[in-house]
Formats: structure tokens, sequence, C-alpha cells
């Protein structure tokens, strides 16, 4: 997925596995485009606290999962630099079949984002792709096997390797939303004092018309803090990241010059009990415009 649609705003960490917080972090997405650089090249910068691989995005209604990085890791397919990844073909395999084993060698990436203390977290569903939970026996089997295969150690044929990674991300932007909260539920359940299981989500929220259109025209950020406001007070969360593209290019609208986000939306929503960073779609737009490099000192 080249694009997000829409400015989201990033629940981080849910109610169900809350997380203590020091100041503020930038979440980052990963794995949407074969030019952002590797998942190393993307913790060693030392910018982001958390980072999102982006996505599973077949699961559910006994489909086999599939997960796919969009060229990271298969080594079949190539493209030319600076013309984006190769879109996948209709009906084409999945970047990172499981059988195959493609996309073990992240498992080396995902262990030393951690060992800095990073977050990866497992991106599930995205734009694209074919996904649904059709009961809420079907979310305990999605549970189970996101908890098998990228959680716990339980399977011999996990698609990122040994690596154990942090938590589940839901990015749900296509089809149904009925059964999320049961496989939120049926995640929680192995969540432990010694080895949590993060729970984050990306709803979201509708721009320019709702809330930063006339922002922008005015040069005032007081429709998005309004907006910061609601999710803040009505929505029972451990941390609250505001999502925002990380270039122009990286949405249809919603993109909020840094020097803005820095004078004007930072110290307002800093002073939130729930405030944890700010998320940004994606490394590939990140890489090219620079953005966190703006923020960074002062989220």
């Amino acid at each position: 997925m080249a694009t997000k649609p829409q400015l989201f705003l990033s629940l981080l960490v849910l109610s169900l596995v809350v997380a203590a917080a020091h100041g503020g972090g930038i979440a980052i997405y990963w794995g949407q485009n074969g030019n952002e650089g590797t998942l190393t090249e993307t913790c060693v910068t030392g910018k982001y606290t958390h980072v999102n691989i982006a996505f599973l995005n077949k699961f559910g209604g006994n489909q086999t999962p599939e997960l796919n990085l969009a060229g990271h890791c298969n080594q079949g397919r190539s493209w030319k630099k600076n013309s984006g990844p190769p879109k996948p073909l209709k009906g084409s395999a999945p970047d990172c079949n499981p059988a195959t084993g493609a996309c073990r060698v992240v498992s080396a990436a995902v262990d030393s984002c951690q060992s800095q203390g990073i977050k990866v977290m497992l991106s599930i569903s995205g734009g694209i792709g074919n996904y649904s939970l059709t009961s809420e026996s079907d979310a305990k089997t999605v549970a189970e096997y996101l908890y098998n295969n990228f959680l716990g150690r339980k399977s011999s044929n996990r698609p990122l390797g040994d690596a154990v990674l942090d938590g589940v991300d839901f990015d749900i932007e296509l089809g149904s939303t009925a059964h999320y909260d049961d496989l939120v539920q049926f995640l929680s359940q192995f969540s432990e004092p010694a080895r949590k299981v993060y729970i984050t989500g990306a709803p979201q929220c509708p721009f320019p018309d709702r809330f930063l259109g006339a922002a922008i025209e005015t040069g005032s950020a007081q429709r998005l803090l309004e907006s910061w406001e609601r999710w803040a007070s009505s929505v029972v969360i451990g941390k609250l990241f505001m999502g925002l593209p990380a270039a122009p290019a990286a949405a249809g609208s919603g993109y909020i010059p840094p020097e803005v986000l820095v004078s004007e939306v930072l110290p307002a929503i800093k002073k939130s009990e729930k405030y944890g960073g700010v998320m940004l779609w994606s490394r590939f737009h990140d890489v090219n415009n620079g953005y966190s490099d703006s923020i960074v000192n002062s989220v």
C-alpha cells in the first residue's frame, strides 16, 4: 500500500496491555516499499521507539494467512531504483510465503531492533488484501495463529523466523469490523507479566473537512486539537499517538508541515496524560522527506 487516504490516530497501547511510558516517541510503519531500506537500517537511526511491520493482509474465514512486505523478502522480484516497489499481481503468490522461509532473514533485524529498546509490532490488515473475521471462533483461531507464529515460539514454520514480536497493530481498512473485539480479547489472554503482548490500533479519521482543512488554511491547529481531546477523553486506552503522513505524497490530504506540528500541535497534546508521541506513515516517505528528523527532538 503506497498511500494512506485518510489522516489517522494510532491508539497505543489499549487498556488491556497498558505499559508505562516516559515522554513521547515516534512510531513508524515499515514494510510497504522496497526502497525504504531494511528493518535494521530503520532501527539503527535511533529515531523510532516503535516499528510496525506491515502487513499481514490475508487472514480469517478459514483462509491461509499471508504476509506481504512489498518485495522486501521476495528475491525473485526486482524493480528500478526510485521507481517504487513492484505491485503484486492479482492472484500472485504472497511476498512472504511461510513455506519458502523467505522472510526469516528479518528475524535478526527484529532482535537487533528490540535490543535497542524498540517495540516491534506486526501490523495486520491494511488497505490491500483479503481479511475478515466471521465469528468468535474464527477470531480465536486467528489469535492462536498470530501468537504461535509471531509472538510465541510454538510453530516450526514461523514467517519471520524465531524472532518474537512485541504485539499486534490493527489497521482495519476493509470489510466488516465484526469480531475484532474478540480478537483483541483472545490476544490479551496471551499477555503475561514476563512477556506482555501489546495491542495497538490505527482507527481512520475523515479528513480534511471535519478536522484540518480549515486549520491549514487559517494556520490554526485548533480543530485538530479538539479532535485529539475527543479521542483522549472518550476512548479507554493507555497511550495515544497522533498519526500523520510523513510527506505530502503519503496521503491524499492531511499533511502537516513539521514546523506547524512542532510549534502549534505538540505543545498542546503533550499536556495530555495519554500522550504517547507521533505515528508516521511510512518509513519510505519519512526517508524521502526527512519528517522525523525535523520533529524528533520535540516529540
